[in-house]
């Protein structure tokens, strides 16, 4: 709560919702029963987990880069991008070129 405490409530929402692993991705979706598959749409083979999107989908290739560029070896630390507060405006961007949650949260 207090990493999230100056967020504006979209950033707050999606930050819950990616650490508590309830984030609207495919294998989330796919576990309650809202979408057919529960695997990347880029990476046919592979469940769209938050790890993939953030660490591993070539899609974000572009995107990740900037986000390592910023963040330098740690970008590629879960832990660290979920709960390091230097980490948040970064990982904001990424989230917003990614597009993948705009659905839900918006830009955040």
């Amino acid at each position: 709560v207090k990493l999230t405490a100056e967020f504006p409530k979209r950033l707050t929402g999606l930050y819950i919702a990616l650490r508590s692993r309830h984030a609207p991705l495919n294998l989330h979706l796919h576990r309650i029963g809202k979408v057919p598959s529960p695997h990347c749409p880029y990476c046919p083979a592979t469940d769209e987990t938050i790890l993939h999107l953030m660490i591993a989908c070539p899609q974000y290739r572009q995107a990740r880069h900037t986000l390592t560029n910023s963040l330098g070896r740690r970008a590629s630390s879960l832990p660290f991008l979920l709960t390091d507060p230097n980490a948040a405006p970064h990982l904001a961007k990424f989230l917003n070129a990614t597009g993948r949650f705009k659905q839900t949260f918006g830009d955040v």
